[in-house]
């Protein structure tokens, strides 16, 4: 199984593209951009978790492992 590499920050619904650096996420996969993630001191506010930087994917892989297009920001 692969990480799911969601699109974007779930706090200000940055575009956080897969091949690129940046992103911080959690054990169950929360997905922040590095500016949120310091504001909220490397803790994940859903779940408590220790937020981390998610590793990049290589674009030889994407096409057998495409990441998520389901976007997690909700603005209200």
């Amino acid at each position: 199984m692969s990480l799911e590499m969601r699109p974007d920050c779930e706090r200000c619904g940055a575009d956080l593209p897969p091949q690129s650096p940046g992103a911080f996420i959690c054990s169950l996969e929360c997905t922040f951009c590095a500016e949120c993630a310091d504001a909220l001191d490397e803790r994940c506010p859903n779940c408590a978790g220790e937020l981390v930087d998610r590793p990049t994917r290589a674009k030889r892989w994407l096409d057998a492992h495409p990441p998520s297009a389901q976007r997690r920001h909700d603005p209200a």
